[in-house]
Parts: C-alpha cells; structure tokens; sequence
C-alpha cells in the first residue's frame, strides 16, 4: 500500500489501493456518516503512518500509509476501498494534501494560536523522520503540540497553508515544496536535537548540490499533522 507520486511534478497519483479496516472491538471505533461506516482515524494511526519507511528517489518517492496493525485482520472487500488522491491547496504556492480525517472543530484564521501534533520527513534523505512532537513529552509522559500563531511568520509557508484549511481534529499529510518549506535555519518546526537539525539543515542548504540543479527537491517536505485544537486570540 505506497503512494506513489513524482516529486518535480505538479501531479500525484496512487496507483494501489489503500486499505481502511472497519474494526470489530471497542477498541478500535468507527463512525457514521451518511449510513456508512468509517474507522477513527486514532494517535495510533498517526504514529503508524509516520514511522513507516518511505523510499526515495531524486525524481518519484513513495510513502506507506498503514491503517491497521497485525491485530486486525482486514477483509478482501476493504481492499478494494477507492484510492483516495492529492490535491493541490488553493493559494499555497503547490502544497500538495490528503485529508486522512476531517475535523469537525473550528477553522484558524490569522491572529489564533493553534496546538499541532506533526510528524515531518525530508524527502531528499528517503523519508528521513526529523522530528515529531511525539518525542516531546512533559513531566507526566503525554506528548507536547506544537503550538504558534497563525500569520506570524515564524513556521514555514508550508505548514501554515496546510493549518488554514483545516478543522480542529483533523489528520492531513501534505507534500511541501522546498518554496514553501524552509527558507532560512530560524523558520520552525526545527527538531530541538542538534544533530537532527544539523542534517535536516546541511541537506537543504548544501551549496554543492543547489549548485549542481538539486534545488528543487532537496528541500520537499512530507509532514502528517493533527489539528488539535484553535484558539481565538
């Protein structure tokens, strides 16, 4: 189950089915809408889509998507669930998304504080996980969001575009070009490691591979983020 797309490309496409198991215990719920039933799309599932390996190439890379785990057995008429497909946001310079959930919470507009929980990779290091908000805990073990005022400038294009049109609760992983990802080393999110930031840094601005035409995909960023919560300032 890969998505596949090219990633000097405005195009994506997934040429294989994704696979959405309905679970059968309490454990794992569903919701309704529209006389269907979906599965809950948990902290669990994230964490699944984002410690899965991603394999990359200078012109196309695929990142798995897993929605179950060896637990669950999943039926032959899952499998052939529809492929669900990219698209481009609207005014965000080829920010590119798939809605894993749909919130039902609030929208942010300019001026409101939002908690985000992300996963974020670098595409150029074949799927290189560096960082998540999932290694950030606090004293008693639950994992900090990542928290910043929209129009503030201080996250990358990327990110902000991807917030704006979502709605608290929801999961999105989005595929940010490297004009709308890091443009400078004070830009957040940064990983609070500094070897992980070094790399992540070393490998978008390495001057001997911008030089040899490399600019257009060193920088693409692939980030899974959760809406948490939008606070009106």
């Amino acid at each position: 189950m890969m998505l596949s797309f090219g990633a000097s490309t405005s195009s994506f496409r997934l040429p294989q089915t994704v696979t959405f198991c309905t679970y059968s215990n309490s454990h794992h719920p569903t919701t309704t809408h529209g006389g269907e039933s979906h599965p809950v799309v948990t902290r669990r599932t994230l964490s699944l889509l984002a410690t899965a390996t991603a394999t990359v190439t200078a012109a196309a890379f695929s990142v798995p998507i897993l929605f179950c785990d060896s637990s669950v057995r999943c039926s032959e008429s899952a499998a052939a669930a529809a492929t669900p497909q990219f698209s481009e946001l609207p005014e965000s310079g080829g920010v590119k998304a798939l809605d894993l959930r749909i919130g039902d919470g609030d929208s942010p507009v300019n001026g409101d504080q939002v908690a985000i929980h992300y996963y974020g990779r670098l595409a150029a290091k074949q799927g290189w996980r560096f960082d998540s908000t999932y290694d950030h805990k606090d004293e008693t073990g639950e994992p900090l969001p990542f928290i910043f005022t929209v129009g503030s400038g201080k996250v990358i294009a990327g990110i902000e575009a991807a917030v704006r049109s979502m709605k608290a609760g929801g999961i999105r992983r989005v595929i940010i070009p490297p004009s709308e990802g890091y443009q400078n080393m004070s830009q957040e999110p940064v990983p609070p490691d500094f070897f992980d930031r070094q790399r992540l840094f070393t490998t978008i601005f390495n001057p001997t591979r911008l030089a040899n035409g490399e600019g257009s995909t060193l920088g693409i960023l692939i980030f899974d983020i959760e809406l948490v919560n939008v606070k009106h300032l």
